[in-house]
């Protein structure tokens, strides 16, 4: 370490969206020490990816900011279809979900990305964490004890890991040399852009189609912002013209047909391209890559925000284990292990939903509806951290799968959810039975600070309907040890199992 160090810090995140916003949160309410930078100057106020699908409002429960989510955006906007200048219908997709007992999402909620990303700073700043914004990282040299980063004012930050959240251009991965494989697109795919259009109504996601092309406004909650999407304009030539106020309104006029709508107070103006890459490699050393910064898709099904959030709630426990001394450092190739997969299955996906939608708008009625993604988030069963399942039916859960909610009773009678109960940096442990009440207390007495502990109809919880047990596959006495982001990590019955499993994490080895 050489003498100008001005920082020592145990994690550095370079970039500041919400990747890496919800690494600096995961990190910081396990007490470790974080910095987060980001090269902007300010934050930005751009609408950018839209959606929060329902895997990431259960994460979102799990950082304490999902209700702030729901209050900001809405989960009921309706498509309205047009074509050739003729109203044609209206469709709510997911007019008649419900929501479960193991799954208390049911649809996703439209908001603003910069809406987003101020929840998660407001967030962070209730542990005592604020983004540095206008701090550009320039570079950075890593070492068999850490990391070294340079900032653009000449600061040095002593790091133990540095994580490189910082888009798709993202400058961290650049320095690693790691390979970033795909395909780009090199003419305009679409326009986008914050407008305000008076005399539209803000009831429905206008969708506009000709034969000739299309636009799109849809309204933004809590602004008076529509988001434009539309395909470029072309110059004479039949190059794309770059985005501007005027061109959004010829566009409009050309494709949407409703005479005296000015569009107005633009506040983003932007291309978006068809970019589908991702990294050959998530972790080189003391250096990991999350969100887009590790892989970049088609917009359809709007996957982006949502992939990068759930990079950093996988990475961010690991992380902190091995931060703080309680895992080794073997534990964080788990990252790449189970996340990389999921990147690939999300360039696929949303390479043919992009494709989807390019083909159904060219009939009338319907829109981007047909873009609806899979679910995500639905677990890692081929994980190194998936433990042989040896109770439980394994056609219900198996060992990595997302972890199910259900409503069950506290020890008061009063009503609580499986997932209140995992709001917790912690390991969860449910004890089913009484039976398993001696063992889950000497369990949570010997790894204590590691994982939280409840006796299911025995002790601290009733699982009065038993939608607990249905949902976890349990008949008989049980013991069921739940990952820190929500996927199951053992079903077993001996106590010994799930010791064995705890002290593995500290010696960590990935399966080959």
């Amino acid at each position: 370490m050489t003498d100008d160090v001005l920082d020592v810090v145990d994690v550095l995140i370079v970039g500041a969206g919400p990747t890496g916003l919800t690494l600096a949160i995961e990190l910081a309410r396990r007490g470790v020490g974080v910095r987060i930078v980001d090269a902007a100057p300010a934050p930005h106020r751009e609408s950018r990816g839209k959606g929060i699908q329902p895997r990431t409002l259960e994460v979102l429960e799990d950082l304490g900011v999902t209700e702030r989510v729901l209050a900001t955006g809405t989960t009921d906007l309706p498509f309205r279809k047009y074509f050739d200048g003729e109203y044609v219908n209206d469709t709510a997709r997911l007019a008649d979900a419900r929501p479960t007992p193991d799954a208390p999402y049911e649809r996703g909620v439209l908001i603003g990305q910069w809406q987003v990303e101020r929840i998660l700073r407001e967030r962070l700043a209730e542990f005592g964490v604020d983004v540095e914004s206008g701090t550009e990282v320039t570079g950075f040299e890593q070492d068999a004890d850490g990391v070294t980063a340079f900032l653009a004012g000449g600061e040095r930050v002593r790091t133990g890991r540095l994580v490189g959240c910082d888009g798709g251009r993202s400058r961290v991965r650049k320095a690693l040399g790691v390979r970033f494989d795909g395909t780009s697109e090199p003419e305009q795919s679409m326009v986008v852009g914050d407008v305000v259009a008076e005399g539209i109504g803000r009831d429905a996601w206008h969708q506009w189609f000709t034969p000739e092309g299309g636009v799109m406004l849809c309204p933004m909650p809590g602004t008076d912002s529509f988001q434009f999407q539309a395909g470029p304009e072309l110059d004479a030539d039949g190059e794309p013209l770059p985005p501007s106020l005027e061109s959004f309104q010829r566009i409009f006029d050309r494709h949407a047909r409703v005479p005296g709508i000015t569009l107005t107070d633009p506040t983003w103006l932007s291309v978006w391209r068809v970019n589908v890459r991702m990294v050959d490699r998530m972790r080189v050393g003391r250096v990991l890559l999350a969100g887009d910064a590790a892989h970049v898709h088609p917009i359809a099904g709007g996957l982006g925000m949502n992939t990068g959030i759930q990079d950093a709630y996988n990475l961010g426990w690991k992380l902190a284990l091995v931060a703080t001394g309680r895992a080794d450092a073997g534990l964080l190739d788990t990252y790449e292990e189970e996340r990389l997969p999921v990147a690939a299955w999300t360039l696929g996906v949303s390479t043919e939903l992009f494709a989807k939608v390019l083909e159904a708008v060219k009939e009338p009625g319907t829109g981007v509806e047909v873009a609806a993604a899979p679910p995500m988030g639905t677990g890692y069963p081929w994980s190194s951290l998936a433990a042989p399942a040896t109770t439980g039916e394994p056609d219900v859960l198996r060992p990595g799968d997302r972890a199910p909610d259900a409503p069950c009773l506290d020890a008061s009678g009063d009503p609580v959810r499986l997932f209140q109960m995992y709001a917790d940096p912690r390991f969860t442990l449910l004890g089913f039975g009484a039976e398993v009440a001696e063992s889950v207390g000497k369990l949570a007495a010997e790894h204590d600070g590691l994982i939280q502990a409840f006796t299911v109809d025995g002790g601290d919880l009733r699982d009065h309907e038993g939608h607990a047990r249905r949902a976890y596959g349990v008949t008989g006495p049980a013991l069921v040890l739940i990952r820190p982001d929500n996927h199951v990590a053992l079903l077993a019955q001996d106590p010994a199992e799930v010791t064995a499993y705890l002290q593995r994490i500290a010696t960590f080895t990935p399966k080959e």
